[in-house]
């Protein structure tokens, strides 16, 4: 499995990444310009991370298959990351409950998903 940090390193040209994903390296700069995807810069060059060309193919995959604009997916790039900083934040709770709070907690969250 591949490491938060490995994923976050700068490995591909725009020309690559745009290849990769089938697109016009125009909309790659269009989606770095709406703050979409922020590819890190040595002189020139634009260097994507595995990290962004994953949320590269997740807009893709919004504006592609569901037909979501560009305002919808910023307001869906939040919310995911807010859910998972949420996601985090629970996990880093977890680790100080001990096991049999921890069970009990896990069982209120599944009954609460289940009513919903």
């Amino acid at each position: 499995m591949m490491r938060r940090k490995d994923k976050e390193q700068p490995l591909y040209l725009i020309s690559i990444v745009s290849k990769m994903l089938n697109v016009h390296p125009q909309t790659l700069r269009l989606y770095e310009r709406e703050g979409l995807v922020s590819p890190k810069r040595t002189k020139k060059q634009r260097l994507y991370s595995e990290k962004d060309v994953e949320q590269l193919n997740f807009i893709l995959q919004l504006t592609r298959e569901m037909g979501v604009n560009r305002a919808g997916v910023d307001i869906i790039l939040r919310l995911r990351h807010r859910m998972e900083v949420l996601q985090h934040e629970m996990e880093e709770m977890m680790d100080f409950l001990d096991e049999e709070i921890q069970r009990q907690f896990k069982e209120k969250i599944r009954d609460a998903l289940k009513e919903e």
